[in-house]
């Protein structure tokens, strides 16, 4: 991981009043995919039930496919992408059956379109379909109340709303937001275009938005805890992925937030996520509420298993259980997606290369990576 950093937000102050929001239903996208693999596990009439559009047309979704799924305390996972490996088009069936093992394992909940999902790899129509694939595939399974977070970070607000609109139109239940970084040099003193970006993406979005604290993929821009504690004020910000790593920033964010917003059981009134498997006791400990891990693509009953006893009180166990998913993530942290998918293929039987440019792993960088995750997928086999 990198160094972590939580600096004081710079002198001054901004202020922004919340106007009422009003949530005008999208109409959605006919959403229709296609498979590069003959033999999936899904018929036709599951994953093909809507017909693919680039915008939103007049019909809307089954009211089912915007049903209230709230975020509760767990394991999410960032969904890879899959791709045919000599076309490098979308294989739709892998993305269908690769959601519904995760949904078996029984994570909490997942997100198309972050960091490992290739977010950047992928066209508007892509990113829709994904996400459409993905909530067919899980309501086709028998888990249809599985909350989806879609990535639709963007630099400008208008294509961040634009993203919004169309993660909820394929499907998608919360908008997963980094800040903006291209032109930050020219950025309004005090974060004040911090602030006004993400509120006024959170005013027009039709989804909750989570903030994704995220300093590798935004020239280093890491969110103060002032700055994310004061735009958990807003209504339709609901929660934050850490991927800084600063246990310190996430206990502060809780604590400041712990009675901001109505609540239920298991239902923290602002989620506050690790983002990273391998401080997920130590989240834990500090009163974040789980994990947001590409780690458990891999492993997913090994995140969820920590946890859970973490939660009974059996601490040292626990620790004992974080000690291996802390080794088997340092596989996945040193190779990004390319370990990631290459342990995946090695282990799973599936998980293909990146998209280009980015590189396929060798014979040898293969058998590094399974090495790497080895450890671990013996523990998650074990549960």
């Amino acid at each position: 991981m990198s160094p972590h950093n939580d600096a004081p937000s710079p002198a001054g102050s901004f202020t922004q009043s919340f106007h009422s929001l009003s949530f005008r239903p999208m109409a959605s996208s006919s959403l229709r995919v296609s498979s590069s693999n003959a033999n999936s596990i899904y018929s036709d009439s599951v994953l093909n039930e809507f017909q693919y559009s680039s915008s939103y047309s007049s019909t809307s979704m089954d009211p089912e496919d915007h049903a209230s799924r709230p975020l509760t305390q767990g394991v999410y996972v960032p969904t890879l992408c899959f791709f045919d490996p000599v076309t490098e088009d979308l294989d739709t069936a892998t993305i269908a059956s690769h959601a519904v093992r995760l949904a078996k394992a029984g994570v909490t909940g997942l997100t198309t379109q972050g960091s490992n999902g290739e977010a950047v790899h992928l066209t508007h129509s892509e990113r829709q379909t994904v996400t459409s694939t993905t909530r067919s595939a899980l309501t086709g399974a028998g888990f249809p109340n599985l909350p989806i977070l879609v990535g639709c970070g963007a630099q400008s607000v208008r294509e961040t709303v634009q993203f919004c609109r169309e993660a909820y139109a394929a499907g998608g239940d919360y908008a997963l937001v980094l800040p903006p970084s291209y032109y930050a040099p020219l950025f309004s003193p005090s974060s004040a275009s911090i602030f006004e970006f993400f509120n006024s993406v959170a005013d027009q979005s039709p989804i909750p938005l989570v903030i994704y604290n995220y300093p590798g993929a935004v020239s280093g821009m890491d969110l103060s805890s002032d700055v994310i504690i004061q735009l958990a004020a807003h209504p339709n910000i609901v929660g934050v992925k850490l991927t800084c790593g600063n246990t310190g920033k996430l206990n502060r964010i809780v604590a400041a937030t712990k009675s901001a917003k109505p609540q239920s059981y298991n239902t923290p009134p602002f989620l506050v996520l690790g983002g990273s498997a391998d401080f997920t006791l130590q989240s834990l400990v500090g009163g974040g509420h789980g994990i947001l891990a590409g780690l458990a693509n891999i492993a997913p009953k090994s995140c969820i298993e920590l946890i859970r006893l973490y939660k009974a009180g059996k601490v040292a166990e626990a620790q004992a259980m974080q000690e291996i998913v802390a080794r088997g993530d340092w596989a996945a942290i040193q190779g990004g997606i390319v370990s990631t998918k290459a342990g995946m293929e090695s282990w799973l039987g599936y998980g293909g290369f990146a998209r280009s440019p980015l590189p396929r792993p060798t014979s040898d960088e293969s058998s590094k990576w399974k090495e790497g995750f080895r450890e671990l997928v013996a523990l998650e086999k074990s549960l």
